[in-house]
C-alpha cells in the first residue's frame, strides 16, 4: 500500500509540473475561507457564555471537533438554542449559586461543542457525550431534544446528567478521589461487558448505580455523583431498596463522593441536588424561557 501511495503522489507530481508548463496559474486561489457571519444566537452566546465564563459554545458543525468514526449530523440551531439555555441554567448558573462563579470560571469548561445525532457503537450502546481533556464536553442528540425533555428523568437521563457526569471528570482530574472509592467494589467492575447480560440487569445488586457504573472506578464515581444529584432522595432510596444487601456499598461509595466535595471543593452534595431539582423544576414547569436569545 506504501509503495503504490508513493507512486501516486509522484504521479501527481510530475502531473503538476507539466501543467505548469503549459498553462498559467490563476491568481486566486482555489481554497475558499469562509466565517459565517454573526447573528443575533451568537451575540447571545457571546453575552451568556464567553464573555462571563470565557466558554466557546458551538453548535454550528466542525469537523475537527468532530469524531469522524462515527456518522453524525449538525445541530439544528432551534434546538441548539434551547440546549444552550438548558446548560446555563441548569448547570453552569447551578455551581453560580452553589460554590460561586470563580469555581465556575476556575473549573467548568471552556467549550461546548453539539451534535445533532447520537454516536452509536457496535455494541448496541450510545455516546450521548463525552469530555476531553478537561476543556471541553461534547454533547450528541441535540436535535433530538423535543422527544426527550418532556420529563425529569428523561431529560436527566439523555443530557443533563451527561453533562454532570462530564464534569465530575474533569473535577477528578482537577484534584483525585480517594483510592478508598476503587476499593468499595473494586473486584466487580467488568469494563466494557457492562452492557452485556447479566450485567446490564443486575447493577443494583453488584453494587452499581448504574449499568455504566461497573465500566470503570472513574466511570462508577462519575455516575455515583451525576445520578445522586440529578435525582431526589424517594427515587434514591427505591435504588439502595432494589440493591438489596449491596445497597449498603452503594451508600458507602456515595458518603466517599460527599467527603471528597466537601473537602475538595467545600461543595454540600445536597445542598447542590436541592438547587438542581429546584431549577429543573422550573424548566419543566415553564418557567424558564427557553427559546429568547435577546441581549440585555
Amino acid at each position: 500500500m506504501k509503495k503504490i501511495l508513493l507512486f501516486t503522489l509522484a504521479a501527481l507530481s510530475l502531473t503538476g509540473l507539466w501543467s505548469c508548463v503549459e498553462d498559467k496559474m490563476d491568481p486566486e486561489s482555489v481554497i475558499k475561507v469562509t466565517n459565517s457571519p454573526q447573528n443575533d444566537f451568537d451575540r447571545w452566546l457571546e453575552a451568556n457564555f464567553l464573555l462571563p465564563y470565557n466558554i466557546d459554545f458551538k453548535y454550528r458543525f466542525e469537523l475537527n471537533e468532530s469524531d469522524v468514526n462515527y456518522f453524525t449530523i449538525p445541530a439544528a440551531e432551534e434546538y441548539a438554542i434551547v440546549m444552550a439555555h438548558l446548560v446555563k441554567y441548569l448547570c453552569v448558573e447551578t455551581y453560580d449559586e452553589v460554590a460561586g462563579i470563580s469555581f465556575t470560571r476556575s473549573y467548568f469548561p471552556k467549550m461546548f461543542f453539539l451534535t445533532g445525532e447520537w454516536e452509536y457503537r457496535n455494541n448496541g450502546t450510545i455516546i450521548l457525550g463525552t469530555a476531553e481533556g478537561g476543556k471541553k464536553i461534547f454533547l450528541a442528540g441535540v436535535n433530538l431534544l423535543p422527544q426527550y425533555m418532556k420529563t425529569a428523568e428523561d431529560l436527566n437521563h439523555y443530557y443533563i446528567k451527561t453533562i454532570h457526569h462530564e464534569f465530575t471528570h474533569i473535577l477528578n482530574q482537577q484534584k483525585e478521589y480517594p483510592v478508598e472509592f476503587q476499593m468499595v467494589t473494586g473486584n466487580a467492575y467488568v469494563a466494557d461487558e457492562w452492557s452485556d447480560s447479566p450485567y446490564d440487569k443486575e447493577f443494583l445488586q453488584n453494587g452499581f448505580i448504574t449499568a455504566y457504573a461497573q465500566n470503570s472506578d472513574t466511570e462508577d464515581f462519575a455516575e455515583m455523583q451525576s445520578e445522586y444529584i440529578t435525582h431526589d432522595q424517594a427515587w434514591w432510596d427505591e435504588q439502595i431498596t432494589k440493591a438489596g444487601e449491596k445497597g449498603a456499598l452503594i451508600n458507602a461509595k456515595l458518603d466517599i463522593v460527599r467527603k471528597y466535595l466537601k473537602d475538595s471543593f467545600n461543595i454540600d452534595i445536597d445542598e447542590l441536588r436541592a438547587t438542581i431539582l429546584r431549577r429543573q423544576d422550573d424548566v419543566l414547569t415553564g418557567q424558564v424561557d427557553l427559546h429568547s436569545i435577546k441581549v440585555e
